[in-house]
């Protein structure tokens, strides 16, 4: 996962000029089609659609007396899609902490990273009822890179979570799965039980949450 990959980018010229620009910092658009062996003007037209991705931002530079010209480099979340080193740190971090400590304080520390995540969002349920914590619930882990939706069962919530983004880190650490798993049962101040896992080889990754008793009527 060290580079794009065109059904990604939707072209292979672009994961090269995505390339050229992880490696350059910064690149003109004549830097770009001599690397990519393509026109400036085929260029011009990547870098269009790039902008308006948000994966390339552009940058003006005076040079004397001549006309400016712009170069362009990669926006933050361009390198989000460049994880593999990161994921390499954190299992090695992983593995290094697991040799030092035991199995119970690895799981104490991955509940310390969902109770965190909780507070951080604190603020945004603090006085709903569960019915108005649920699609607020949805937003928070979105923000953190699970797309998940949600569903009444009678008295209980099934939440399903169809992506994760430990599930790299999880195949070797299934560890980190206590983290989502702990904010959303803290988030929701309910016990959370995992009954499906990507890991397992499963479609998404679903909770069940037990209510046992509600005063508002349940939804329709």
């Amino acid at each position: 996962m060290g580079c794009y990959t065109p059904h990604i980018m939707g072209s292979p010229t672009r994961e090269v000029i995505l390339r050229r620009l992880k490696e350059q910092a910064k690149c003109s658009v004549n830097d770009l089609a001599e690397a990519a062996e393509v026109s400036p003007v085929s260029v011009r037209h990547h870098i269009t659609a790039l902008l308006a991705q948000d994966l390339v931002v552009s940058e003006e530079v005076k040079h004397g007396v001549g006309r400016p010209y712009h170069v362009f480099s990669l926006t933050e979340k361009a390198f989000d899609l460049y994880p593999g080193q990161y994921f390499k740190l954190t299992n090695r971090l992983l593995d290094e902490i697991k040799d030092h400590v035991s199995e119970d304080l690895v799981t104490e520390l991955f509940t310390g990273v969902a109770n965190a995540m909780a507070v951080q969002y604190a603020s945004q349920l603090e006085g709903l009822s569960l019915e108005e914590r649920l699609p607020r619930l949805m937003v928070m882990l979105s923000e953190e890179g699970f797309d998940a939706d949600y569903e009444w069962r009678g008295d209980e919530v099934i939440i399903r979570e169809l992506g994760c983004p430990y599930l790299q880190i999880g195949r070797k650490h299934p560890e980190v799965c206590a983290v989502d798993t702990g904010f959303i049962a803290t988030a929701l101040d309910l016990p959370a039980e995992r009954i499906n896992c990507l890991l397992d080889g499963d479609t998404h990754c679903t909770f069940s949450l037990k209510v046992p008793s509600r005063k508002e009527e349940l939804p329709a």
